[in-house]
């Protein structure tokens, strides 16, 4: 008996070892299909999947050699940063230092908010909540990729021209405030604004008294030994060395430019797969924030055909895409510089990665959607 329970042992050892090499070919083709369809110098590919005994860390490179890259690399995540910043909230909102339906004003100097949101004559800066900057239905201009109404580059056209500035967060808001225009009274509708995301992080500096990174390494970075990650030109990692890998917009490389300083709470955080992956499972096992505060994120608004939006957090829906077929979920967050972060709930399967380059962040879910096939055919 005790041999039969062994050789059955084994034999169930080898399956599994064979579904994994098997798995992990199938992925590594269709990665390189991907790094060869496009203008993509580096991707970086991890699948985790504790209950499936999935662990595959995938990266390819055109213009280095392989074996100089790893998966252990930093990338910025853009963002994927959000993500972050909604949690530290949640964090607050557990600790009774604020509510969800408070209004901002509340946490922010006058001088910074007078007049923030003024929409056809009246300001509505008093009746924006910290909800409607978690789901971006505020209404306010995103000073990256909103047009001014002097006709100036707004700021992510400035990331190249003054590749030396450095932004402060108070500068942000002020040239949002000065060449931009809200689009509708706050909570009226839904449109994607990094601003909001600056305002949330200078509200967890003004109620916590750290810094928003010190912020992040007290309660996030360190409690979960996420040692690889940080904000970008303002702090360090808890322990990795590694240089954060290339990314770029056509042959440009951006990766140690200052003017980046300009994302920082809705995209200035640097980190790898793994710990991404980390920051998510316990996320997703109320091991950050409170599950009543977690369900409460998902309160989800309409972004576009199959994608709603919660605090700092998507749901997609892919049975609402026409190429893909099957009832599949992932929640998650993904970033301009074609970076990703799901977690598909039918599969129990995490998916992070980056293609580091600002033209392939639209090709990402379809890449995401071919790998969710390969893992349910496996």
């Amino acid at each position: 008996m005790r041999i039969i329970l062994i050789i059955a042992f084994l034999f169930s050892l080898s399956s599994i070892v064979f579904g994994q090499n098997s798995l992990n070919k199938k992925i590594k083709t269709r990665l390189k299909t991907q790094l060869e369809s496009e203008s993509i110098k580096n991707v970086f590919f991890h699948i985790y999947s504790e209950s499936k005994n999935i662990d595959i860390q995938l990266v390819e490179s055109k213009n280095a050699k392989v074996d100089s890259l790893n998966i252990n690399n930093p990338f910025y995540t853009a963002s994927i940063t959000k993500m972050l910043t909604a949690t530290s909230i949640g964090l607050l909102r557990d600790k009774g230092k604020l509510n969800f339906e408070d209004n901002i004003t509340k946490y922010l100097p006058k001088a910074l908010w007078n007049k923030l949101h003024y929409f056809k004559g009246k300001d509505y800066t008093k009746e924006i909540t910290i909800a409607h900057l978690l789901n971006h239905s505020s209404g306010l201009p995103d000073y990256f990729t909103d047009q001014t109404f002097d006709g100036s580059p707004n700021i992510i056209n400035q990331l190249l021209i003054h590749t030396d500035k450095i932004w402060s967060p108070q500068e942000v808001l002020e040239f949002t405030k000065e060449r931009m225009k809200p689009h509708f009274i706050p909570g009226d509708e839904y449109r994607y604004s990094d601003s909001n995301y600056v305002l949330l992080a200078l509200i967890i500096e003004n109620i916590s008294g750290n810094s928003f990174d010190e912020f992040l390494k007290k309660h996030i970075f360190q409690p979960l030994g996420m040692n690889n990650s940080y904000i970008n030109l303002k702090s360090l990692p808890l322990s990795n060395t590694r240089s954060i890998s290339k990314f770029y917009v056509a042959d440009v490389e951006l990766s140690l430019i200052n003017s980046l300083s300009s994302d920082w709470g809705g995209g200035g955080l640097v980190s790898n797969t793994k710990d991404l992956i980390t920051f998510f499972q316990a996320f997703n096992a109320n091991k950050i924030v409170k599950v009543n505060t977690r369900i409460e994120m998902q309160k989800w608004v309409n972004e576009s055909i199959g994608t709603k939006y919660g605090y700092g957090i998507r749901k997609v829906s892919l049975k609402d895409f026409n190429e893909f077929n099957g009832d599949f979920t992932l929640l998650g967050h993904t970033g301009s510089t074609a970076s990703f972060l799901w977690y598909c709930i039918e599969l129990d399967t995490y998916i992070a990665g980056t293609f580091n380059q600002l033209e392939a962040s639209k090709s990402t879910l379809n890449f995401v959607m071919d790998t969710i096939k390969i893992i349910e055919n496996e």
